[in-house]
């Protein structure tokens, strides 16, 4: 199973990222992934329990342990977590990842890998050929809601509006111009290559400045430092 890795360039001070990453009042708030972050009281090592609501009246609960966390001499920091879920109904049966800050002159390069074992056997693997790069998708997505945040001020309820209009926005173009096809053409055929046309190019079109967007967001481990797992940093 491929690992999840997502990265992005925050212009922002290394403890300012820190702390909108780290805090488990502020992390839901940019994160899709998690609608609630709890702390574990007096738990070594630090536990916390996190909800995800994937339909309006369904929510999903699982668990997090902090691995550690470790600074270099150069200014980067890792922190490690293990995570998973007792709810059978959660494809994430348990998991572990890292969160890496490698700050720099135009930032503090932001980025993560992860990876999970899926429950329900067969049916879970199968279903996970899907849900991974949904998943992967989120967590870039919701990375770039972040840089939005701390770059340019935009907080996250409001990033997730602007996204929401521009879905919005795109989707009318496109039922526009298959109600115009539908009206200047008899054929069938035409038609649907017009709707697809417009959707290609509705896709394709970029995000706007103020809207996340997970395509901005690199998916693949650039160098070694970045593709390195900290191996719940024994050996960093």
């Amino acid at each position: 199973m491929r690992a999840v890795y997502v990265e992005t360039l925050i212009d922002a001070p290394m403890e300012q990222v820190w702390w909108a990453t780290q805090d488990p009042t502020t992390h839901p708030r940019w994160d899709a992934r998690f609608s609630s972050i709890d702390p574990v009281p007096d738990s070594t090592p630090a536990r916390f329990s996190y909800a995800t609501r994937v339909l309006p009246a369904v929510r999903i609960g699982g668990y997090g342990v902090h691995a550690g966390e470790r600074t270099r001499p150069d200014g980067t920091r890792t922190s490690a977590l293990r995570f998973g879920s007792d709810d059978p109904r959660s494809l994430i049966a348990s998991g572990s990842g890292y969160w890496r800050y490698v700050p720099g002159p135009a930032g503090v390069r932001f980025l993560t890998g992860y990876t999970y074992a899926p429950r329900w056997g067969p049916l879970g693997r199968l279903a996970d050929l899907a849900f991974r790069p949904v998943f992967g998708w989120a967590t870039a997505w919701s990375f770039d809601r972040l840089r939005l945040w701390l770059e340019q001020g935009v907080p996250p309820e409001r990033a997730l509006g602007n996204a929401a209009r521009e879905v919005a926005l795109r989707t009318l173009a496109v039922a526009g111009v298959g109600a115009l096809a539908a009206r200047v053409t008899d054929r069938t055929l035409a038609g649907a290559l017009a709707v697809l046309a417009a959707t290609v190019v509705a896709m394709a079109l970029p995000p706007h400045p103020h809207a996340p967007a997970a395509r901005r967001c690199r998916r693949r481990p650039p160098d070694l430092l970045a593709a390195r797992p900290p191996s719940l940093l024994e050996k960093l």
